[in-house]
């Protein structure tokens, strides 16, 4: 399956000069809201990763997703996968758990995000499983940026990655753009002007 261009075929791959959550810039963007809106891929790509963590013999009790990014793309693999989906969410700055959800002691979870970068929103949400008693047993997301290294890939973690080694990360493909600081950005020292087409302000 080539995610890159399935990507692109739904127009989920942008060129030009953008403004990442890290605040740095780059002249590729992914968004996968975009890649998720028709239902019929969004099943497509769900199961090909539920596939990648069925073969891992890993037991799944509940998929848990960091909201917004990942709430669709958590359904999707829970169903996928037959499991149960939940999902944690920002308030007063900080993930919660809400809406009536729970955590059993010891239930086994999957973080599942859209996309993980350094992984730094499935960090808080793993603390946030952690703390009402359940077990992390893996993360995954249907593109890796390239900071933390997937399974069954040669690509070895960066610094930069926030997910724990001892813990599996499934994903479909590895995405690795070029990023550059606001003040060595080339783009922006040719004139032009970065835009910030994600779902975060700030």
């Amino acid at each position: 399956m080539d995610i890159e261009a399935i990507y692109r075929d739904a127009n989920a791959l942008l060129e030009g000069h953008f403004i990442l959550s890290s605040g740095n810039h780059s002249n590729r963007y992914l968004q996968s809201a975009k890649v998720l809106e028709e239902p019929k891929r969004a099943e497509i790509l769900a199961s090909a990763l539920a596939k990648q963590i069925k073969d891992s013999n890993i037991e799944i009790d509940t998929i848990c997703a960091p909201a917004l990014g990942g709430v669709l793309a958590g359904y999707e693999l829970a169903r996928a996968l037959g499991v149960r989906s939940i999902f944690v969410e920002r308030k007063d700055g900080a993930m919660q758990l809400r809406r009536g959800f729970d955590i059993k002691d010891g239930e086994k979870i999957l973080i599942c995000e859209d996309i993980i970068t350094t992984g730094g929103s499935a960090m808080e949400a793993s603390k946030v499983v952690q703390e009402l008693g359940g077990k992390v047993v893996a993360f995954a997301s249907l593109a890796n940026r390239g900071f933390c290294k997937r399974e069954n890939t040669s690509i070895e973690s960066q610094k930069e990655c926030k997910l724990p080694k001892d813990i599996p990360f499934f994903a479909l493909a590895d995405f690795r753009f070029e990023m550059f600081s606001p003040n060595e950005c080339p783009m922006c020292k040719s004139g032009s002007q970065a835009i910030k087409p994600g779902s975060r302000e700030s």
